[in-house]
């Protein structure tokens, strides 16, 4: 038995079964044609600023359909696959070329409009509502907004009694980890030539179809197409504990950086180009594959409610929609996610030094691009080491603690997950991006925009078929009317100016104090 799986048959099944997730998944809003929906976030689906389940993200046609916490894979699954009914119901119900509309199944995006052309996220007229377009609007200035509509889904987990330390242990061996998620999990080794337009890439191209692709690729999503940039690459943020991140953040939110400074808060007409000409605007900004998270206090700022209360759950960041699955995700992937994210908690983990941040980074964009090539190999400690034994000796690590968590939630479920990746690792031909680009190919005369277009509109036609009650309807309904109801609440209750709001909601005394100056 394993120092691990030991550990965890020492919590025992109650602590176990205490185990919390949830998911954020993003999708764009796609015409029949399989290009992007420039209409305006639907009504029926109520206030994008405070609708607890169904918002926006960095585009108004960018869709982020949001659970809540649950204690079990199932009813995780089952919550967003209601939110997906809702939202494409309603979409539905708006009639026109409008209620033809789709959700985009694929990570990578549809077709394109020229840069300018892809609308930002509205949230109303109040102060918390301008700062997220405008958020938006910088990141449009700083990356392009192409780069922003790229979507994924995100799995916020949280264990009972694991604190700041065990928290930041578990991300730093994550970190160590994630190329295996990339591999086993990618989808997105294709993308629609519309998205590269103008920009230097690696890409070859699929066939005559105005796709490109990278013939080994695992997720163009998290390779040097995805979420880069020049200025977050001089970043080399420490896990090592919450103190150091905190610095880090800190650092890179206070410091003016000449080329956003040249951009500037506001342009000569006196509309506002972004939140602040620091590296980041704001915490979010920040693009990593997992990220230590709180719950926050309205008007609070993430670092400070960190700093304050400690992390309470962590966000994994590096999930492709799986365009073969009706809601971009199954129950053996969060399976499989749960043995993983426990291995990562429970086994020993080093600090992390500059040197390991470099290596780490230089291993995720190889995985991104190449991880399916015969042979490739990454970096451990500075030794080459090849993918696939690597990732096989994981797995190996992972089994006995598959088995005792199987053991204690009288499950079969987490063995069998851990021995088709197995399988599937050394089959490279059943990964998902290797499946994404032989349907395109097979199925599609090698447009990848032809098969993420068939994958929307079969997904979304057996999504409108299952089963719903009028209760369900009642339900959502009452949520949208709700949310509106509240954007109308905040919106009435402003009195700042928007300017004073910024410069307050920015500045470095919003971000909490470093933990070692709180006095005990």
């Amino acid at each position: 038995m394993t120092e691990p799986s030991q550990r965890l048959l020492s919590w025992g099944a109650d602590r176990l079964r205490g185990m919390k997730r949830g998911l954020e998944k993003e999708s764009l809003r796609a015409q029949p044609d399989g290009k992007l929906a420039l209409t305006p976030h639907p009504a029926g689906l109520g206030s994008a600023l405070t609708h607890p389940h169904i918002t926006t993200d960095y585009s108004e046609s960018q869709l982020e359909l949001i659970t809540g916490v649950h204690g079990s894979v199932e009813s995780c699954l089952a919550e967003l696959t209601d939110i997906h009914q809702f939202t494409l119901r309603t979409m539905q119900a708006q009639g026109g070329a409008a209620g033809e509309e789709m959700l985009w199944a694929s990570s990578m995006p549809c077709g394109l409009p020229t840069d300018e052309t892809i609308p930002l996220g509205r949230y109303g007229s109040s102060n918390v509502g301008r700062a997220k377009s405008v958020y938006r609007m910088g990141l449009g200035h700083r990356y392009g907004r192409r780069m922003q509509t790229i979507s994924g889904i995100h799995y916020n987990w949280s264990m009972p009694g694991v604190d700041n330390e065990g928290y930041f242990a578990l991300i730093r061996n994550f970190r160590r980890h994630a190329f295996l998620l990339l591999t086993l999990f990618g989808a997105s080794p294709a993308v629609c030539s519309s998205f590269v337009e103008g920009r230097q890439h690696e890409l070859q191209p699929l066939g005559q179809g105005g796709s490109l692709h990278m013939p080994h690729g695992t997720s163009l999503r998290m390779g040097r197409l995805g979420y880069q940039s020049d200025a977050q690459s001089t970043l080399a943020v420490s896990y090592n504990s919450l103190e150091g991140y905190a610095a880090s953040l800190h650092d890179a939110l206070t410091r003016p950086w000449p080329a956003y400074e040249a951009v500037g808060i506001r342009n000569p007409g006196g509309d506002y180009n972004q939140l602040a000409t620091t590296l980041l605007q704001i915490e979010n900004e920040f693009y990593g594959t997992i990220r230590p998270k709180r719950v926050i206090y309205p008007g609070e700022r993430p670092l400070h409610a960190l700093r304050e209360r400690g992390v309470e759950y962590i966000e994994v960041r590096l999930m492709d929609l799986n365009p073969f699955e009706r809601i971009g995700i199954d129950a053996d992937t969060l399976r499989f996610l749960d043995v993983f994210l426990l291995h990562c908690l429970l086994s020993d983990s080093p600090p992390d030094t500059p040197q390991e941040i470099r290596e780490l980074a230089q291993n995720q964009h190889l995985t991104a691009a190449r991880g399916r090539e015969p042979g490739l190999t990454l970096s451990r400690r500075g030794q080459p080491v090849s993918l696939v034994g690597w990732g096989l000796e994981l797995l190996d690590e992972l089994m006995p603690l598959a088995v005792a968590m199987d053991g204690l939630m009288d499950s079969e479920h987490h063995a069998r997950v851990i021995a088709q990746a197995r399988e599937r690792l050394q089959a490279p031909d059943t990964l998902p991006s290797a499946r994404v680009l032989a349907a395109v190919r097979r199925d599609h005369a090698d447009s990848f925009v032809a098969f993420a277009r068939a994958q929307s509109q079969r997904i979304r036609d057996e999504l409108l078929a299952l089963p719903w009650s009028a209760a369900q309807q009642a339900r959502f309904e009452a949520m949208s009317a709700a949310s509106v109801a509240e954007q109308q609440r905040i919106e009435a209750a402003d009195t700042m100016p928007f300017e004073i709001y910024r410069q307050e909601y920015v500045s470095a005394a919003r971000l909490g104090k470093p933990l070692e100056a709180v006095p005990a």
